[in-house]
């Protein structure tokens, strides 16, 4: 009996101090050893709300592996549009009621704005040593992707000779009379997303007003998500869907071979999806978790190699990267790279908003 007792002391004894050792493993590399209270903090708190535009098709291999890295983490994963996801949050923010931890979507400019208003939680990361000025405003709205606005194209209907390398070319063919009904692209006026792709564009590309009327004139189809566009492309009503998310494309084309994409030799735009944490979160460290993994090697090569979400950081390797997408568009002087800045904000001031929309409705809606 002794000797069992013995035996039994030995064994507590080393999982005694153990204990400290397994702690200090759930900080991941690099990161300071106070981070482990951000962990500790986490394990106390309820469920992790989160508000996103990500599709759930995308984001699900990113949720399933931050589960793997903390297994006590409860997620409910809500999949809204840009524009409700913004007014949503804003009215249950309004009205006291629960509302998201962490808000992550494609809306740049929405996004930045609910952290200049004062709704996100100033948060010095650790990862932020890994990224550029350009991709974080006030450590307080994140970039996590680099994802390009494409061309995608029917394989069975367009024939290679058919595909525009330019925004002039693009637009010489929109006004050739043969595209009537086959075009898809965004609403700027219902999506957020669509609103900063189609506003950017109309900064920096100088082909912007000859396509614009170009789509006027083919009666584009308008569209508030880029699911509805993928599915006009794939089924053939459309030929073509211009200014699509890149990242869907290529997950689409996993399932559809028929779906084609091209980036542009005369400047391929490309935005940053954006995280905030809600400065009322009450689950902030989970939410601390969560931005961390996203912006993470570990989380950005899911990215890259399951969620075919085009990853922001350069020490990634895998299908969807940066550099994979600058290759792809010929070169980083092709990528227009649309920073997280307080710049976004002006194109949220109403007379700006609306002399675009403006110019927007009288070239392709004919108003």
């Amino acid at each position: 009996m002794l000797k069992n007792a013995r035996h039994a002391l030995s064994l507590l004894t080393v999982s005694l101090l153990a204990a400290p050792a397994v702690q200090a493993q759930a900080v991941p590399n690099g990161y300071p050893a106070s981070y482990a209270s951000v962990i500790d903090g986490a394990k106390k708190e309820g469920k992790l709300i989160i508000y996103s535009s990500t599709d759930q098709a995308s984001a699900q291999p990113l949720i399933d592996d931050f589960r793997k890295a903390y297994p006590f983490a409860n997620i409910e994963y809500n999949d809204i549009g840009t524009s409700q996801l913004y007014s949503r949050f804003l009215a249950e923010a309004a009205a006291g009621t629960p509302t998201a931890d962490v808000l992550w979507s494609s809306a740049m400019d929405l996004q930045v704005k609910l952290a200049a208003d004062g709704y996100a939680l100033s948060y010095a990361s650790p990862e932020s040593k890994n990224f550029a000025a350009e991709n974080s405003y006030q450590n307080m709205a994140f970039g996590t992707t680099l994802e390009p606005a494409a061309l995608i194209y029917n394989k069975r209907l367009v024939k290679p000779g058919d595909l525009p390398a330019t925004h002039a070319a693009f637009a010489a063919l929109l006004s050739g009379g043969k595209l009537t009904g086959k075009i898809a692209t965004w609403d700027p006026e219902k999506s957020g997303v669509g609103f900063t792709l189609t506003e950017y564009d109309n900064q920096t590309n100088r082909d912007f007003g000859a396509v614009s009327l170009g789509l006027g004139k083919a009666q584009a189809g308008l569209y508030s998500s880029t699911g509805a566009m993928l599915e006009k492309v794939t089924s053939g009503e459309a030929l073509y869907g211009y200014n699509i998310i890149g990242s869907y494309a290529l997950l689409r084309q996993k399932t559809v071979p028929d779906l084609g994409m091209k980036f542009w030799k005369d400047g391929t735009i490309a935005f940053q999806r954006v995280a905030v944490i809600n400065k009322a979160s009450k689950a902030p460290n989970t939410a601390k978790l969560f931005l961390d993994y996203l912006l993470s090697r570990r989380g950005q090569l899911v990215m890259a190699n399951q969620s075919l979400i085009y990853s922001l950081r350069g020490d990634v390797a895998g299908k969807a990267t940066r550099a994979t997408l600058t290759q792809a568009v010929g070169g980083a002087g092709n990528l227009k790279v649309i920073a997280v800045d307080k710049r976004l904000l002006d194109n949220l001031v109403p007379a700006n908003r609306n002399t675009f929309l403006n110019l927007w409705r009288k070239n392709v809606k004919g108003q």
